[in-house]
């Protein structure tokens, strides 16, 4: 894995954390995700249309059809996503989502396409893995602890699958379709509005309330959800998905630290050990 993509990853976990962060705290469903999808839409259209306008990418009708499927994806990991964070705590759900994701992107990567990391890149992958496991693990695993605890589980390793299935998805979008990661982006958010729009409609005072109660949250979700994604695709472009799916779970670290600090989320003692776990396999996996 070369240092740039390596950089990339690296600042995308940081953002990935934040609006994640911000999602737990604003909470809600369909509407919410409706309300901060379309206004990506919106804050990055000018940067797409910037895009078109001055590297006239050849958008073939493939490339059409993997961003209306990418839509489709994301409207199930987003609504996933934020019924996992009303049913469960932040370094529950994070890290089972992160965790699942890439470990099966990283699996379907080395069957599907061939692709073969080194040793140490599968043992960091393993260690990362492991620590993430351990975050989530104890009461909340085997359903001992609140009582919400187990439908965050469930919608955390579902949000997971979907993170798999997406990361393979639009890695053959943007490496071998050709699709821009910020068109990619972009296209998926015009997808994802739309789709929702009738949601958002019976949802309408559910809408109306998150934008007048939680105006900072949504809009720092509309910005950041984005710019972490498209980093990450860039990345994908000339990095393979076995390398870049386990390094963005730094990503928990972050917001482990965020859940324990602002949200006050307990056992620090446990997550220390995962998050350790974690460190030496990015280490690894970059060394790979």
């Amino acid at each position: 894995m070369t240092a740039s993509a390596l950089a990339l990853v690296l600042i995308a976990a940081v953002l990935h954390a934040t609006w994640n962060f911000l999602a737990k705290r604003l909470g809600g469903g369909a509407g919410a995700v409706w309300l901060y999808s379309t206004l990506s839409m919106v804050c990055y259209a000018p940067v797409a249309a910037a895009l078109v306008w001055f590297t006239r990418p050849g958008l073939s009708a493939a490339g059409v059809g993997f961003m209306a499927g990418s839509a489709v994806l994301h409207v199930g990991y987003f609504i996933a996503l934020q019924r996992g964070y009303r049913g469960g705590d932040l370094s529950v759900v994070y890290p089972l989502a992160r965790g699942t994701g890439p470990l099966l992107a990283a699996l379907a990567a080395i069957t599907i396409f061939g692709e073969r990391p080194g040793l140490a890149a599968m043992a960091g992958a393993l260690l990362i893995g492991a620590g993430i496991l351990v975050l989530a693990g104890g009461r909340a695993l085997v359903g001992q602890g609140q009582a919400a605890a187990p439908a965050g589980v469930r919608y955390g390793l579902l949000t997971g699958v979907f993170i798999a299935v997406y990361t393979l998805w639009d890695k053959q979008a943007v490496a071998v379709i050709g699709v821009p990661p910020i068109l990619m982006d972009w296209g998926s958010n015009v997808g994802r509005s739309l789709l929702l729009l009738p949601a958002a409609w019976l949802r309408r005072g559910e809408v109306s309330r998150h934008w007048t109660q939680h105006r900072p949250l949504v809009l720092g979700i509309a910005l950041l959800s984005p710019l972490a994604y498209i980093l990450v695709l860039t990345a994908m472009v000339f990095t393979p998905v076995s390398y870049v799916a386990p390094a963005r779970e730094i990503s928990i670290l972050i917001g482990t630290a965020m859940g324990a600090r602002w949200l006050a989320e307990d056992r620090p003692r446990l997550r220390m050990a995962g998050a350790t776990a974690m460190v030496v396999g990015l280490i690894a996996l970059a060394a790979g």
